[in-house]
């Protein structure tokens, strides 16, 4: 066709007038110069550099907003994704395997009209998906006709004979189903690929969409955007209908790999967005054919599961014997019928691009119908006739294995010499029915924002359905992926791709939808908050360390910042004198190299990369990095706004050193604005946790790490100290935040036992030992354990001796020094308490926490 063929055209926003003065084009307004793509279907534009009718609301609006606005407003979309922790895990990267979500500020638009025909479309090949799981599953009347053929079925892998003839609730294999669709150079829509087994990216497609009305709501509610609450809804409506037992209140978990899966924020975000439990198969197991969920307080039943892994790792003793992510037996409770999973196991068998191949004929044999968007042209090589076509067109053909875990990759025929490419057609010959291939097809293209401009890139929609009433619900939208540049058509998002929002233009305003259940029972009201995984509770716990540990080490480092740096030439003085124990307290706590103490200067610089080094474990930076990362792991547990407050703490070590003459003063800004937000942080789950077992062992791990710091801080600042020493009790009480409650208590009197009085044994203080001692031995009665035992658990004793130990202290035996100046009493309590924190920690983590992940402790001294 001639318009594929014309130069690369320069488009412009001019409205062109008739003698009737009516709108005869339409184009780009020049300050917004675009290049479409020749060869290709443009979105935006026709082959006559025309504005498409969907778009020219859009176009108007981005020259009204304009180039400097529209990058304002894109740069508040890339904070709120950071703000949000928006992630997309690459695998094999060096440097981190997750990034930012990559979202275009350009949204792809679709109009009511041609969305209704793409609508129908999905919807039939959902239907059509089902009906052929459902026979090859069950009697496999298609392979007894010969409808299609037993190598397109029993090779694959993905064919589970474990779950032949398991019975599923309603017939329905397929719940959520996704289609990758792109449009071909003549305008129409194909299906290049279906995910049939655990479809990703519905909840990025939302969490583009809360970016895209986020940043430009003025333009989103003018165009009259069909909503996405209504696609999610109907989802979970379909897995409540899948509940066969406790109809009034299920329990639905939504099965996850772990977080080393690319999409692993998905799962969070989804299990969040939809109220159900996040778990993992380590968080399950199965007795008497029923799946339950384990919990510090027992096992609780699952109703529903809807899984996010391949349904071969789900069971290791059915399915894949090497999985360690599964459940065994989970396969058995299946098929007893007393749980129901979403997708059911054994749907990956449909997403082979073999399968393409006949889905025409079996759709006008299974339907009664045509297919309403044909899949891209495709031939199954184990068929004479596709076979020599394959062979004789490689230059034009893209080829597959037949069943994607054979390990090959696609191979693209024009890119072989003549000899590879007679070479690979021997191959084929060899073993035809181990190969498919398809037509290339040059996919379109739309305009994304790259570097302050409008520039063409390929793109493939993400379509989804979800099973409701008999047929499918189709999400008014999708996930829009573009290529990383416009040299290539593969849309990988492990390679560079992007994403953008989808807007389907409804005629009329949008219904508002919600949610929330409308009132059906009456529920009992129940107070329960025992449904804490053991997986979650060590997450929790370590979290809570890691939190305390930062801020102890701020304020260290804080205070340290003003005596060292207040101090000129090569020894310290008095003032940099009182900062030696603590010095070696750093060190102790694995925050500073230990050993002989270096020059004040090389000091300076220790402290200072303390503050700015990312890579060194020890560093404040990297720590604040490794409590984002359990935040992360935590973010269907923790509120919005606590995520952002260690997200933001996250972001205040995360910038670059400033040139070294600014750093002593950037750093003192940073770590007072580090205090201020730990201090947020704490307000948080202290004022808007429930406290059930999850906020008590996250305060544990906070009491019992802050206990551990201040510990091991008055073993190294008073152990060893003359009673003269003021300026190193002062230090104590200002890293320990109790200067004005001393001094509203003492004036200026500063004495060894007073102090030490106030850090050490005033169950008042909550910076003093005695009250983390206190607070421990409060949790720790709370606990599962210690509710059901007759005699005190392990834990519960060593916390009632911690605490005991310090109530029966007299101070006064504690503060007296002996000849040598050293306070052997203080030594000897500061010591057995040091040790028992530890062993608490391991007696608890022994008892509850989990073992089935890496251990997250911190770096032992």
């Amino acid at each position: 066709m001639a318009e594929f063929h014309h130069p690369r055209r320069r488009l412009c926003h001019t409205v062109q007038m008739n003698r009737e003065g009516t709108q005869t084009s339409h184009r780009l307004d020049p300050r917004w110069p675009y290049r479409a793509n020749p060869g290709f279907y443009d979105e935006i534009v026709d082959q006559a550099g025309t504005v498409r009718p969907r778009w020219r609301s859009l176009a108007g609006s981005l020259v009204s907003i304009g180039h400097e606005s529209l990058a304002r407003r894109w740069e508040e979309g890339r904070r709120l994704i950071h703000e949000h922790g928006v992630t997309y895990n690459v695998y094999n990267d060096p440097k981190s395997n997750d990034r930012p979500w990559p979202v275009d500020p350009v949204p792809m638009l679709l109009d009511g009209q041609e969305w209704a025909q793409i609508e129908a479309a999905i919807a039939q090949r959902a239907t059509l998906l089902n009906a052929i799981l459902a026979d090859l599953y069950g009697p496999q009347y298609l392979l007894r006709s010969g409808k299609l053929p037993v190598e397109t079925v029993f090779p694959n892998p993905h064919y589970l004979r474990p779950c032949r003839d398991i019975q599923v609730p309603g017939g329905v294999h397929l719940h959520v189903y996704a289609a990758d669709i792109a449009r071909s150079p003549d305008g129409r829509w194909w299906v290049m690929a279906d995910r049939a087994q655990a479809p990703s990216g519905a909840g990025y497609a939302l969490e583009n969409r809360l970016v895209s009305s986020r940043v430009m709501p003025d333009v989103y509610r003018s165009m009259k955007v069909q909503r996405l609450a209504g696609f999610f809804q109907k989802f979970r409506e379909a897995l409540l209908g899948l509940v066969r037992r406790n109809v009034e209140n299920p329990r639905v978990v939504l099965l996850t790999p772990g977080p080393f899966n690319e999409t692993y924020f998905e799962h969070a975000f989804l299990a969040r967005y939809l109220g159900y439990t996040l778990v993992e198969g380590g968080d399950l197991s199965v007795h008497d054919n029923r799946v339950y969920l384990k919990t510090l307080g027992g096992l609780l039943p699952v109703d529903v599961i809807m899984r996010r892994q391949d349904d071969n790792f789900c069971d290791p003793l059915e399915l894949n014997a090497d999985s360690m992510l599964g459940v065994p037996g989970l396969v058995q409770a299946v098929r007893s019928g007393n749980v129901a999973m979403a997708n059911a196991l054994g749907s990956g068998l449909v997403e082979t691009a073999t399968l393409s191949a006949f889905l025409e004929g079996l759709s006008r044999h299974m339907l009664g119908e045509e297919l309403k968007m044909p899949s891209v042209a495709t031939w199954w090589c184990g068929h004479d006739g596709p076979r020599n076509y394959v062979t004789n067109h490689l230059d034009q053909l893209v080829v597959k294995p037949s069943f994607p875990s054979m390990g090959s990759h696609p191979v693209f025929g024009e890119r072989l010499s003549a000899a590879q490419r007679k070479e690979f057609a021997a191959k084929i010959q060899a073993n035809p029915t181990h190969y498919v291939a398809q037509e290339q097809v040059a996919i379109s293209t739309a305009p994304v924002w790259d570097d302050g401009r409008l520039a063409p890139r390929h793109l493939v929609l993400r379509v989804y359905a979800v099973a409701s009433n008999g047929s499918y619900a189709v999400m008014p939208g999708g996930l829009t992926r573009v290529t990383s540049s416009l040299e290539t058509l593969v849309v990988s998002m492990q390679h560079g791709g992007g994403s953008k929002d989808t807007w389907v233009l409804a005629e009329q305003e949008p219904q508002q939808i919600t949610l929330l259940q409308p009132r059906v029972n009456t529920l009992e009201i129940s107070r329960a908050t025992f449904d804490l995984p053991s997986r979650v509770a060590d997450n929790l716990y370590w979290l809570g360390r890691y939190t305390e540990r930062v801020e102890s080490a701020v304020r260290i480092v804080r205070t340290l910042l003003l005596r060292l740096f207040q101090e000129t030439g090569p020894t310290l003085s008095q003032a940099g004198q009182a900062a030696v124990p603590v010095l070696q307290a750093l060190g102790y706590l694995t925050l500073a190299p230990g050993g002989a103490l270096p020059s004040p200067a090389q000091w300076e610089r220790e402290i200072l990369n303390l503050v700015f080094d990312s890579e060194t474990r020890s560093s404040l930076a990297f720590n604040v990095h490794h409590v984002r990362r359990l935040a992360w792991l935590l973010r269907d547990r923790i509120s919005a706004d606590a995520w952002r407050i260690l997200n933001q703490l996250d972001q205040q070590f995360s910038g670059k050193a400033p040139p070294e003459a600014l750093q002593v003063n950037a750093a003192q800004d940073r770590l007072n604005h580090a205090v201020i937000t730990l201090s947020a942080f704490s307000g948080m789950v202290m004022e808007s946790m429930t406290h059930g077992d999850g906020w008590r062992f996250l305060d544990i791990g906070r009491r019992l790490e802050r206990g551990l710091q201040m510990t091991e801080l008055l073993r190294h600042g008073l152990a060893n100290v003359a009673d003269s020493d003021a300026a190193g009790l002062q230090m104590l009480l200002e890293i320990a935040d109790c200067s004005i409650t001393y001094r509203s208590r003492y004036l200026n009197s500063m004495q060894m036992e007073l102090v030490l009085d106030l850090l050490l044994l005033d169950e008042a203080n909550p910076r003093s030992v005695a009250y983390q001692f206190g607070q421990l031995r409060r949790h720790i009665e709370q606990l599962p354990e210690s509710q059901i035992l007759a005699r005190r658990p392990a834990e519960a004793r060593i916390a009632l001796d911690l605490l005991s130990t310090v109530q029966l202290a007299n101070v006064q035996e504690l503060a007296k020094s002996d000849a040598q100046g050293k306070r052997q009493a203080l030594e000897s309590l500061l010591s057995r308490l040091s040790f028992e924190l530890r062993n608490l920690s391991e007696t608890l983590s022994r008892r509850y926490l989990s073992h089935s992940v890496a251990s997250r402790r911190l770096v032992a001294p």
